[in-house]
């Protein structure tokens, strides 16, 4: 039960970090529904995500520890390819932006929210949650946990099978309504998967989803 190497454990402590996520997500939802932003709001929002982001943190950590690794290249190791994939996101950004403003796609609920208060105290809120706390918690939970516990074999099939089950889980995660969104969401989802597996540190699904988190706020 206590290592990540017990299925029953693994189970429990998912719920655990998953109730955690969604605990910070209903603060965050706190905060967006008043306009203007109130300072207490604030105030619980930042103490919550803190408390949360240490624990993800800490048990991560402490996991990596029961696990021997073949290898760990450096996030800046292959320059070229975090070159790459930056640009891909940017590119699929700027592309998701502009079939939003031609109304041939759904918007993000946050960005419905700050349509409405177009309130610069909003802005940045959102930059610092959308943009940096939740991307960081999803990845947390759709790659660095997840395949803690479920996708540890050394296998094509578990590979592939685990960046399908790490997208859509990062796609649940963002809540949103729109079909087409929910399929973009799980893409993405799926390339910061794989960027895991490639240089087996989660600093780089991480780089790659504050990214594409601090993009789709600058597109509002």
């Amino acid at each position: 039960m206590n290592t990540p190497q017990s299925r029953e454990g693994n189970v429990i402590r998912y719920a655990v970090y998953l109730v955690g996520y969604v605990v910070v997500y209903a603060v965050t939802k706190l905060v967006t529904r008043k306009s203007p932003v109130h300072i207490w709001d604030l105030i619980l929002f930042g103490l919550v995500a803190a408390m949360i982001l240490l624990f993800y943190i800490y048990r991560f950590n402490r996991e990596q520890s029961f696990f021997a690794r073949d290898f760990k290249l450096p996030w800046l190791g292959n320059l070229s390819t975090v070159v790459l994939l930056t640009l891909v996101i940017t590119v699929t950004q700027i592309s998701i932006s502009y079939l939003q403003a031609y109304g041939k796609l759904n918007h993000y609920d946050f960005q419905l929210i700050y349509a409405k208060s177009e309130s610069v105290n909003m802005f940045w809120f959102l930059i610092v949650v959308q943009g940096i706390v939740l991307p960081i918690l999803q990845e947390f939970l759709a790659t660095g946990f997840l395949f803690n516990y479920a996708f540890r074999r050394n296998t094509k099939q578990v590979a592939i099978t685990g960046i399908i089950v790490s997208g859509l889980i990062f796609s649940l995660l963002n809540f949103q309504n729109s079909l087409l969104l929910f399929i973009i969401e799980a893409v993405y989802g799926m390339i910061f998967a794989w960027s895991y597996l490639y240089t087996q540190t989660l600093w780089m699904p991480i780089y790659l989803a504050v990214v594409s988190g601090v993009l789709t706020v600058i597109m509002i």
